[in-house]
């Protein structure tokens, strides 16, 4: 099968698609779904939820209920509505199972990150995609801003000279409840089977996954090792405030801070360090900050490319993927690393505090917001950075 390519019946009529997965998160899916079938470009064809939706949770604007065929069985609605695309948003342990599945029935990919809980899981599911020939796009969203080619530009044409370094930060708040928003919430395995569901590696993945797409290291050979801090405060397995280091095979470093106990919530974003000057993407506004010496401070709004519309244009004109499954082989490297990494350390009573939240009672790191920023500024982690609670320094992986 050639996923490019799309017979003329297809290419005059919206996709048909299915969703698994259209509570929690893949309520903005289907929102996004119910965008694009608005204008044509899709017609939902089915949902896949352990429970069925009531009409009213999708009673959007594009999308019909009553032609939407709904099953907790996602290979007999595949095989049932004879949908193209399968938009996936469900718990990461089923990431691999469920994406090989489609690719079984000859279905297209749109796969929420991350791809897969292990390197393992991710080497299957590359297999089984390219034995089926299906396009398979991963769901980290901030790599369809335009900003990322315009930064790389910038980095290629010398504007901040040669680059020291890539930082990534981001200090969100999160209530207790956020960890119990899922069965699967805040484990690191769950009945046996992998999940890394934790703060690097789900809640601010885009941070390193951006980062290692501008830096152009984001496939599995391009990692050279990964060193880690893990740590929680939280009633958890996995970790909530943690930092990493990655070093490329091409010579580059990525360090990585980032907490869901934050004093105040925050934009996360990556730095670029120039040895003239520095550049910064906040990259859920799609903004860039350039920074020059003998120059003014320059900040530019971006736009955007949703990646289902991309991955829809990927099979009817040959567009080029934006975030294809290999291409998130170097984030997967990370994911490996804090799976088969010691348990975070948990953090004694007296290095945070409780106060209230929207949903409950959240807890705190006081200055955690501060030495967030510090990691990315300074390309260091929380033991560098002196923080008093963290703990020897980088263990490697």
């Amino acid at each position: 099968m050639n996923d490019s390519i799309l017979t003329d019946g297809e290419l005059a009529e919206p996709l048909p698609l299915v969703l698994a997965g259209a509570r929690g998160h893949g309520r903005w899916h289907l929102r996004n779904i119910s965008r694009l079938a608005e204008r044509g470009v899709v017609r939902l064809a089915g949902i896949c939820e352990l429970a069925p939706l009531e009409p009213a949770e999708f009673d959007l604007p594009g999308l019909d209920p009553a032609r939407v065929e709904q099953s907790a069985d996602l290979g007999e609605l595949l095989a049932g509505t004879g949908a193209r695309v399968a938009v996936v948003c469900t718990p990461i342990q089923t990431h691999e199972e469920l994406g090989l599945l489609a690719a079984r029935h000859g279905v297209h990919l749109l796969l929420e990150k991350p791809p897969t809980p292990s390197m393992a899981a991710f080497e299957q599911l590359a297999a089984g995609v390219a034995k089926a020939g299906t396009a398979c796009q991963i769901g980290f969203q901030s790599l369809g801003s335009h900003a990322v080619e315009a930064i790389r530009g910038l980095v290629a044409d010398g504007a901040i000279g040669a680059v020291r370094g890539f930082g990534a930060a981001g200090a969100w708040v999160r209530d207790e409840a956020y960890w119990r928003r899922a069965p699967w919430g805040g484990h690191r395995t769950l009945d046996g089977r992998d999940v890394v569901d934790g703060v690097l590696t789900n809640a601010l993945a885009h941070a390193t996954a951006t980062a290692l797409r501008i830096e152009g290291s984001d496939r599995v050979e391009d990692i050279a090792g990964v060193d880690l801090e893990l740590y929680r405060v939280n009633d958890i397995a996995a970790d909530d405030t943690s930092a990493a280091r990655i070093r490329t095979t091409a010579g580059g470093l990525i360090v990585t801070t980032v907490t869901l106990c934050a004093e105040r919530p925050g934009e996360p974003y990556v730095v670029v360090h120039g040895e003239r000057g520095r550049i910064t993407f906040w990259y859920k506004a799609d903004e860039v900050r350039i920074e020059r010496d003998g120059h003014e401070p320059e900040t530019v709004r971006h736009g955007r490319t949703d990646l289902l519309e991309n991955l829809v244009a990927h099979l009817r004109d040959g567009e080029p993927l934006l975030v294809p499954l290999e291409r998130t082989g170097a984030f997967t490297r990370l994911v490996e690393a804090v799976r088969t990494a010691p348990e975070p350390v948990e953090l004694p009573a007296d290095a945070w505090r409780g106060e209230p939240g929207e949903n409950g009672p959240r807890r705190l790191i006081p200055g955690i917001d501060e030495l967030t920023a510090r990691g990315a500024a300074e390309l260091a982690g929380y033991a560098e950075l002196g923080a008093p609670w963290a703990g020897k320094g980088w263990g490697s992986a």
